[in-house]
């Protein structure tokens, strides 16, 4: 079985056009402690354009901090306190299929990313910024190698329940920091709950994971490994609504994962009011409705959405193998109810997952929460 396991898109963008039938308005398949300066960039990708439509809501001025010692998140640019900002994430791995529903503390996560693993299931790996305080983390199953590649990005504690023999190359790298509630040591982070049977009953807390990261001498703060600067956003009050793209950014209110994940069969609704794409999917009643938070009652709601195509193997067993370093792949942007398609492009373990504009810009993302849908290669999804 072999050491290294990778992510990676889709191989051309005509090959995404032709399977996806992609038309305008029809359904179409589709670190060291951050410097209080803010860094944001105006969303103005080349080459520019003013005569499309703005958004309708309107956007708050997040251009000053709330108060003072605040500074900019490097997950969603958000105002956050200092220490939140130079403190290390966690990555949860979380699983998603009917029975593991309802999640905890979910939608405090910063960035989601989505993918299948064995039977069509899919499971999330949860990047949490301000996670110290929370009580009910989960619940939490095994690892997969390709999720560590993703939580590598952040510098993040990778946090699991053990996980399947072709995980222990990477789990035993010298710069790989994780708590795993099957280890004795690191049980003491996590908790089951008696009303569900296992294994979809572990639960994680802030504070076990604090004392688990201390006890393991792992250092909180941001080792130096990653990029200082992971995504470009622009701030909140000069919104990119992608409309310089002219006719290259397609309507996208309504984006549907069922064709990629046919258990989860997620999908997301654009609403105007407040600019954000809100989650739902199949639920454990059987019926598709809200992905809710049981410990918040909020619905899942995201600002940017990021579909990321990815060349696979079965490794038996229905096991999977995703390419998560490439330079030349594809997938989709999704903001403020347009989409555009880009190339992604990943070079190192701890290096970013950049992604491009048809003009080779780096995107400019929304101030915000992140969902990234990994889909393998040949997959289709639909938005209109």
């Amino acid at each position: 079985m072999r050491k290294i396991i990778f992510c990676f898109l889709f191989s051309a963008i005509l090959l995404l056009f032709t399977a996806c039938g992609i038309n305008d308005g029809i359904d179409s398949p589709l670190i060291p402690t951050p410097s209080p300066t803010d860094t944001t960039h105006p969303a103005t990708p080349m080459p520019p354009s003013s005569d499309a439509p703005s958004t309708v809501f309107t956007p708050e001025d997040d251009t000053l901090p709330p108060r003072e010692g605040m500074v900019r998140s490097r997950l969603t640019n958000e105002w956050v306190d200092a220490d939140v900002a130079g403190t290390r994430p966690i990555a949860v791995m979380t699983p998603n299929e009917s029975s593991a529903i309802p999640h905890y503390s979910l939608s405090k996560a910063s960035v989601i990313y989505e993918a299948n693993v064995e039977g069509s299931m899919t499971r999330m790996l949860a990047i949490y910024e301000d996670w110290e305080n929370l009580e009910k983390i989960g619940n939490i199953r095994s690892l997969r190698p390709y999720y560590a590649y993703w939580a590598f990005e952040w510098d993040a504690f990778i946090v699991h329940f053990g996980g399947p023999f072709f995980i222990d190359d990477i789990i035993n790298l010298p710069t790989t920091e994780n708590i795993d509630g099957l280890e004795s040591l690191d049980y003491s982070a996590f908790f089951r709950s008696t009303d569900r049977p296992q294994p979809h009953n572990a639960y994680a807390t802030g504070a076990g994971l604090k004392s688990v990261i201390d006890q393991k001498g792992y250092s909180i703060r941001y080792r130096g490994l990653t990029d200082d600067n992971h995504f470009l956003f622009t701030n909140k009050l000069s919104q990119n609504t992608l409309s310089q793209y002219n006719t290259a950014a397609k309507n996208a209110t309504y984006i549907d994962m069922s064709g990629c994940y046919p258990l989860t069969r997620c999908y997301f609704e654009y609403n105007e009011d407040d600019g954000l794409y809100y989650r739902s999917q199949y639920l454990s009643s059987g019926t598709d409705g809200p992905h809710i938070d049981e410990l918040t009652g909020e619905q899942l709601t995201f600002k940017n959405i990021l579909v990321q195509y990815a060349e696979y193997e079965d490794l038996g067993e229905g096991y999977l193998a995703y390419k998560c370093h490439d330079t030349t792949q594809k997938g989709w942007f999704f903001t403020n109810g347009k989409g555009i398609p880009v190339t992604w492009e990943k070079t190192s373990d701890f290096g970013a997952t950049r992604y491009y504009d048809e003009y080779g810009n780096e995107i400019i993302l929304n101030t915000g929460k992140t969902m990234i849908c990994i889909v393998k290669d040949g997959d289709t999804f639909t938005f209109r």
